[in-house]
């Protein structure tokens, strides 16, 4: 039997410009932070998921996503919907004060390893000019206005999910299609929030852990593939200043790791593929920790699959540290092979490349292939839409490399 190489997305992909000024007039509910919701626009996601299923297909993706579709962004900012749309689903959520005085930075000893605030993270300081300079081309924008945790934590996002699982499964009908996958946050990447509740920072991920595992079941129990998202395992290193040692940070993203497997107890590892990145901004990543030194703990986490960033200039020399690791038996890995930070579109045949390298360490039968990180909102939809077009034939060509 001839080898085939599966592919797939991470996540997010451009939403339509109908989709994208819709939810940009959607009402805000009295919370300031939430939206609204409305038959007509529920009615506009459920079309939109379905075209950009097809899409997909078309562009040679076999394990197809929502796009993120449905996620909902926060109201007045355009920061990517896998983190912000936690806000509408969970209780306990509340805006601090517009006049609120920004978070002091927070600093980090041996031995106590703490977040600092997100103006004071290690990249974007040493690179402050750059940042804030709008001729360079990583320019973050404005500061982020996020709520904070005031009470105990709830899931209220029921209504929700439901929505996300059901346009899916009616895409995945019309398209011809059994399967799919939906994003959902980690506990640790949500607990990135301002608390005031939670005695302890373990409390408070713990807590995450309990409210998100509602969303996790709610995805499988639809027939879905989970994916969960959690750059903070990676990024959270470029979040801690001064640089901690890598064993106080091995031991800091601990209780992160258990949080999730908490959270996945007992649901099917083969239906769960978890997604690891260096964060998706477009800036130098300099202060990135090397995937050498977390892998392991990685494959800690009782999930089927693996997916993570090996596309970008940063990132792409550490396919080699499959030569070392054992890939769990049963286990699959979705390195990326087509980029979300840069708007040159690969060339098929260096994805290709890129595939076998990963195929003949792991096996082929164990390798998905995929893009680093989310690619909406981060590139051009039209560069997007090539990108994924590169991959679908970059897979083709590596199968035939594979099969001699």
């Amino acid at each position: 039997m001839s080898t085939q190489i599966q592919t797939t997305t991470a996540g997010s992909l451009p939403r339509t410009q109908k989709l994208a000024e819709a939810n940009a007039v959607r009402p805000v509910a009295e919370d300031g932070f939430t939206f609204q919701t409305n038959d007509e626009f529920d009615a506009l996601v459920e079309e939109a998921v379905t075209d950009v299923v097809k899409q997909q297909v078309d562009a040679g993706i076999t394990v197809v996503g929502d796009g993120e579709f449905g996620k909902a962004m926060s109201p007045g900012h355009d920061f990517g919907a896998w983190w912000s749309y936690s806000f509408q689903r969970t209780g306990g959520l509340s805006l601090p004060p517009k006049d609120a005085p920004m978070p002091e930075p927070v600093r980090s000893s041996p031995g106590n390893v703490r977040l600092t605030s997100m103006a004071d993270r290690r990249d974007w300081t040493r690179f402050a000019q750059a940042y804030f300079d709008p001729t360079a081309g990583v320019l973050f924008g404005e500061t982020p206005y996020w709520p904070e945790v005031t009470g105990p934590l709830s899931y209220r996002g029921h209504d929700l999910v439901s929505a996300d699982t059901r346009h899916l499964r009616a895409a995945l009908e019309a398209n011809g299609l059994q399967d799919g996958f939906i994003t959902a946050l980690a506990p640790g990447s949500a607990a990135r929030i301002g608390n005031s509740y939670y005695a302890t920072e373990e409390e408070h991920i713990w807590a995450w852990a309990d409210v998100l595992r509602e969303e996790y079941k709610a995805i499988i129990d639809a027939g879905l593939i989970l994916q969960i998202d959690d750059p903070s395992l990676a990024e959270s290193w470029d979040q801690i200043n001064p640089e901690p040692s890598v064993a106080d940070y091995r031991a800091f993203i601990q209780t992160r790791i258990d949080a999730i497997n908490h959270a996945i107890e007992g649901l099917p590892e083969d239906r769960i593929r978890f997604h690891l990145c260096w964060g998706s901004w477009h800036g130098p990543h300099t202060t990135d920790l090397e995937f050498t030194h977390i892998v392991d703990k990685m494959l800690e986490i009782n999930a089927g699959e693996y997916s993570f960033e090996a596309a970008n200039a940063r990132h792409e020399h550490e396919w080699k540290v499959w030569k070392d690791v054992q890939l769990p038996a049963g286990k699959k890995i979705l390195p990326g092979v087509v980029g979300h930070s840069t708007n040159v579109v690969e060339h098929p045949d260096l994805v290709a490349e890129r595939i076998v390298r990963f195929a003949e360490l792991v096996g082929p039968d164990n390798v998905i292939a995929a893009t680093d990180c989310g690619l909406g909102g981060r590139v051009h939809q039209q560069i997007a839409w090539a990108k994924l077009d590169s991959l679908g034939e970059g897979a083709r060509r590596a199968a035939d490399l594979l099969n001699g």
